[in-house]
């Protein structure tokens, strides 16, 4: 009998001794970032009859938490309360963090409800979940909890209040919470001071995230690699490129990440020089294989105008995720080229790879640009057989996308069909009926949205200036204008601005659109100049044209437009000695004009027209039928009704 009792008491140390082996090596696959490996070696120790302990299971959910994956974490639950340790605090916590790594917030919080007692960490890990999404109202309400429960917030919670606030992006709130860490102690944290410059920087305040970036003490690369973000965030290249020598001088090694943002920063086609510095650097550090890298880089290629260069990288690729196809395919859609994006679109199905809702909203956005209303139907009878177009944001680019295409009744039929309306998809309604001349159904949307209790922003007040200078209405412009100040306290920027300089150069009034622009609190960009000296050619007007155009030498020296446009106004009053003087200043500034282009699509496929290229195949009877119509338009007095001028075409 003794004998039988040590037997069984050896068999269960020795069993105790195995699944203490069996989690340090669960343990350490976790660590490694083998998520896989971790679940391959629990299941392992199932099939051995070894029964997991409260150690084993939150590493277990911490490797579901990594791969994000909803069905084993599942199971992984249901094998947790069926074990002793269903109410074990540090298990139900993970089981939280789980649940919310699998973006399933209303399973972890049916959890975290149920859990007997709660520390400190279950407590955070529900408030990081709910500020990852954004829902702010339940992140505060979190927090009032933990004040009721006597639990007291550390860096965690602020890092979680500060995430949580950027669903709003309200630098009122981030202000508030800031000062709040500063109260709790946490501020001198640097994963707390990181944070807060990410935020504060993706909230519009640059100065604040600097501000914070200077007083930490000991920079982390991650500190370096926000403030880079940061500035990235703005399209701020130089500052970032100071920056990251800065980074490199004070001995901090960069890392991906630190590629990832600087390349993020070169967005403009002037950055370009600068993009292709950091590929060469990103390969002298050898980041060139990282995907992250690669898809950025490709995206800023893309950007920067260098499709050729962005597409050898992306054929490069040995490895590519749904997001290499979807920015290769947005910087296609981009430039215009539906040919190479759909091409693209289809091969991404063909081998497997998913288009998602950035996929789908880069290529309607594609065919917005280019007017392709054959392919938008296309995609949007694609969006629908995937269930996306339950989507706010698709519906909206639907909108979007029909109206610029000219159908707006289809763009109508979207818009009534949404259940939810929010203001995005108001003001692309009201934008959309603006440039289908609809101008009054327009104001009438304008008016629905504000009796509904929803507010303008000010692209909203875009759109509805823009109504009133395609429409002519001087006065309902004027009202407009006030109310976005005086009513909602929303500062007019630089394109209210010019809508008002266009609607009063079209109503003739130049002296007054002159001393509007004159007067303005902010400098007038070359966009408000350019409205003004285009209503200096409609009305002949060479006194105010002339100074509008030597501003607009100064600022832009080499674009062509203000030249071809002073020129046209001297050729419409007959002076053509002024039409050789600017001919010759065109020359000394070594200013070119790009010929016009105009496309069509035929059967899906895009057919562009250059000024002069008669390189199409049925080039002989397109020009020929082009100059038939043009004699008989002005042989009908349709030119001259249209207040038509040749254009500078001697230059």
């Amino acid at each position: 009998m003794a004998a039988r009792t040590v037997t069984q008491g050896l068999n269960v140390f020795s069993k105790f001794l195995s699944v203490k082996l069996w989690n340090s090596r669960i343990k350490e696959a976790v660590n490694q970032g083998s998520a896989q490996k971790a679940l391959l070696l629990f299941c392992q120790m199932k099939q051995k009859d070894l029964e997991p302990n409260n150690l084993t299971f939150p590493f277990v959910a911490k490797a579901c938490a990594k791969l994000s994956d909803l069905k084993c974490s599942q199971s992984v639950h249901s094998q947790i309360l069926k074990s002793p340790f269903g109410n074990n605090i540090f298990i139900q916590t993970a089981v939280v963090d789980m649940y919310v790594k699998c973006d399933k917030v209303d399973y972890a919080y049916k959890v975290f409800e149920r859990m007997p007692e709660r520390d400190l960490a279950a407590w955070n890990a529900m408030l990081l979940g709910f500020a990852q999404l954004g829902f702010l109202g339940e992140v505060f309400c979190l927090l009032d909890g933990m004040r009721f429960a006597g639990i007291h917030p550390d860096s965690v919670t602020v890092v979680g209040l500060s995430l949580g606030v950027l669903s709003v992006k309200s630098l009122e709130l981030v202000r508030g919470i800031h000062a709040f860490g500063i109260k709790n102690g946490v501020a001198a944290n640097v994963t707390v001071a990181n944070t807060w410059i990410s935020v504060y920087a993706k909230c519009g305040d640059l100065a604040s995230s600097e501000k914070v970036f200077d007083e930490i003490d000991v920079k982390t690369v991650i500190s370096w690699n926000s403030m880079i973000a940061g500035y990235a965030n703005f399209e701020n290249f130089l500052d970032a490129f100071g920056l990251y020598r800065r980074m490199l001088v004070a001995g901090i090694r960069p890392d991906a990440s630190s590629i990832v943002s600087l390349i993020s920063s070169c967005v403009q086609p002037e950055a370009l020089f600068q993009g292709t510095l950091i590929h060469s650097h990103g390969i002298k550090l050898g980041c060139d294989l990282n995907l992250s890298v690669t898809n950025t880089l490709i995206s800023m290629y893309s950007k920067c105008g260098d499709v050729n260069s962005a597409r050898l990288l992306f054929d490069c690729m040995s490895d590519r995720t749904h997001v290499s196809w979807t920015v290769m395919i947005s910087g296609y859609a981009e430039k215009g080229n539906m040919d190479e994006a759909m091409s693209l679109f289809f091969s991404m199905e063909k081998v497997g790879e998913t288009p998602d809702l950035v996929t789908i909203l880069s290529l309607f956005s594609g065919c917005s640009k280019t007017g392709s209303l054959e392919l938008g139907k296309l995609i949007d009878s694609y969006a629908k057989s995937k269930e996306f177009k339950d989507n706010i944001m698709v519906c909206n680019a639907l909108i979007d996308m029909y109206s610029k295409c000219g159908s707006i009744v289809e763009a109508k039929e979207v818009f009534h069909a949404m259940r939810e309306k929010t203001i995005v998809s108001w003001t692309t309604m009201i934008s959309g009926c603006a440039m289908n001349g609809q101008f009054e159904e327009a104001l009438d949307l304008f008016h629905q949205m504000r009796s509904l209790g929803l507010k303008p922003n000010h692209i909203t007040f875009l759109a509805v200036l823009q109504v009133c200078t395609h429409a002519g209405f001087l006065d309902k412009g004027w009202e407009f204008f006030n109310m976005m100040t005086i009513v909602y306290d929303i500062s007019p920027g630089l394109d209210h601005y010019s809508c008002m300089v266009d609607l009063l150069g079209r109503k003739g009034k130049l002296k007054e659109a002159l001393e509007f622009v004159l007067n303005m609190p902010i400098e007038p960009d070359a966009a408000i100049l350019s409205a003004l000296l285009s209503a200096c050619k409609v009305h002949q007007n060479i006194e105010i044209g002339k100074y509008v155009a030597s501003r607009l030498f100064e600022m832009e020296p080499q674009e062509a437009a203000p030249y071809v446009e002073m020129a046209n106004i001297y050729a419409s009053t007959g002076k053509w000695d002024r039409v050789a003087m600017i001919r010759l200043l065109m020359k000394h500034n070594k200013v070119s004009k790009s010929p016009g282009e105009s496309l069509i699509q035929i059967n899906g496929k895009t057919h562009r027209f250059t000024v002069e290229d008669r390189s199409n195949s049925e080039g002989v009877l397109i020009f020929t039928l082009l100059d038939d119509l043009a004699l008989q338009l002005k042989d009908d007095g349709y030119l001259l009704h249209l207040g038509y001028i040749p254009e500078f075409e001697f230059i």
